[in-house]
């Protein structure tokens, strides 16, 4: 098989965006969408990426990183005028070149792989990606001859009557023999109404040439979406949440109701887990087997482990074990890591934490940068007081330790191995192990004080 390449066309600037951010860095499933692209490319047996860039390309490289090889086109004049600045890396190399656009997330490997298939059987110099739709008003039009080959690309305001009836459309992907496309660009001109160099002229010229083009038509007009707007932008998110659904159902997940559940594109889930209505889970989030994720919870870049719940509650850059019970309406916020058989109840908050197995923070505890051992139990109301207004400082607390109701450990401090902290304490100073830390005033009754405030009743 001859070498592949692709040119990944992502200069424009996306104005009807109405966007500080360039156009093709705009999110879809959490990635942005010229990223899909590149990993749906990337699938194929391709020699070389090329990615045209202009507006916002110092970020669009971070994005990518060596993913892609890089052209900048400084002013935009145009596809034709994009891809001729792919020449001084793919100009004079034998083999095919596949010509996509950045803001085209939907498309599919199998699909750009059944046009290169198309194209080679074909012996064609040009190929063309198409589609059917019901209403192809705007689009450019497959004319095809008596042997199925593609004899023109006609665009809609110069079409005829008759060629306006033809509903298999150009969506803007091909495949060309690269020595014939950069040779074909140098003859692109650009006498039209935009002074822009067009890349379906690019067909005309090697139709003039004797040279055969023909086409691909897709059966999923859905992946052919060019995102040019927020409307779009959501339909194609729409689209794409769908398909990540769809997948994740087919591999053994149970999703109650997939229209109100947000599933990233490279989030992973194993078998027998059940998602509830308004899940979120983003990043490159991990959830092992038989969990039971929400209703109404939001999971970024955490590994779970298997037979774990998470009902109404947040949790992000973290990770947690199996047989772990959280929420309702907990927080794990980042850099926290509970182990098995953690249970973080109602209204507890855990920011850069370690738990270990079996412990327990139940409800409306608040537990920063702490070491919590095994078999801990830590009271309704408990607070590891880690910030003096400057500094944040660690709190240990070893195995098998009770924290009762309502207690301050103010950070500095470690608790032993199997102490108690009595309810109510502000615990300054370390406790030893197996002791009673009781931090209290000693209580006083005011015998009929009452009846001095004078209070009306």
């Amino acid at each position: 098989m001859s070498n592949r390449y692709a040119v990944i066309l992502a200069a424009g600037q996306g104005t009807r965006m109405k966007s500080k951010l360039y156009k093709v860095l705009h999110p879809v499933c959490g990635k942005p969408m010229v990223q899909h692209v590149v990993d749906q490319v990337k699938k194929l047996d391709i020699k070389d990426i090329v990615t045209i860039i202009g507006h916002g390309a110092e970020k669009v490289r971070a994005q990518l990183g060596d993913e892609s090889l890089y052209a900048l086109q400084e002013k935009q004049l145009g596809t034709a005028h994009a891809v001729m600045q792919a020449a001084s890396m793919l100009e004079g190399k034998e083999g095919t070149t596949i010509v996509v656009c950045g803001d085209t997330p939907l498309i599919k490997a199998e699909t750009m792989e059944a046009l290169f298939k198309e194209h080679v059987e074909a012996k064609a110099k040009a190929s063309i990606l198409t589609a059917k739709i019901d209403n192809p008003a705007g689009y450019g039009r497959i004319v095809r001859n008596e042997s199925g080959f593609v004899e023109k690309i006609v665009e809609h305001k110069d079409a005829t009557e008759e060629e306006r009836k033809i509903n298999e459309i150009n969506t803007g992907t091909y495949c060309f023999d690269n020595q014939a496309l950069f040779e074909a660009l140098k003859n692109v001109s650009n006498d039209n109404v935009q002074g822009e160099y067009y890349l379906p002229d690019v067909i005309e010229i090697l139709k003039k040439q004797g040279e055969i083009v023909t086409a691909y038509q897709t059966e999923d007009l859905d992946e052919t979406l060019g995102v040019n707007d927020r409307v779009a932008l959501a339909e194609a998110e729409r689209i794409m949440r769908g398909r990540i659904n769809e997948a994740q159902m087919r591999n053994g997940v149970t999703i109650i109701d997939p229209q109100n559940s947000y599933i990233e594109a490279d989030v992973q889930i194993g078998p027998d887990t059940v998602i509830h209505p308004g899940t979120i889970l983003k990043g490159e989030t991990v959830i092992g087997a038989d969990c039971i994720i929400g209703p109404h919870s939001e999971i970024a870049n955490c590994h779970v482990g298997d037979e774990t719940v998470i009902r109404q509650s947040a949790a992000y850059n973290s990770s947690i074990g199996s047989h772990v019970n959280i929420g309702p309406f907990a927080h794990i916020r980042p850099d926290s890591a509970i182990a098995d058989e953690v249970k973080i109840g109602n209204f507890v908050e855990i920011k850069k934490a370690v738990f270990g197995q079996g412990s327990k923070a139940s409800h409306l505890s608040y537990i920063g940068d702490a070491e919590v051992g095994s078999d801990v139990n830590i009271g309704c109301g408990s607070i590891t007081v880690n910030y003096d207004g400057k500094n944040k400082y660690l709190t240990k607390i070893e195995d098998h330790v009770f924290i009762g109701c309502n207690s301050n450990l103010v950070a500095p401090v470690t608790i032993g191995e199997g102490a108690y902290v009595a309810a109510g304490s502000t615990v300054t100073k370390n406790v030893p192990g197996n002791a009673l830390a009781i931090a209290r005033a000693h209580q006083v009754n005011k015998e009929n004080y009452v009846e001095k405030l004078n209070i009306k009743k």
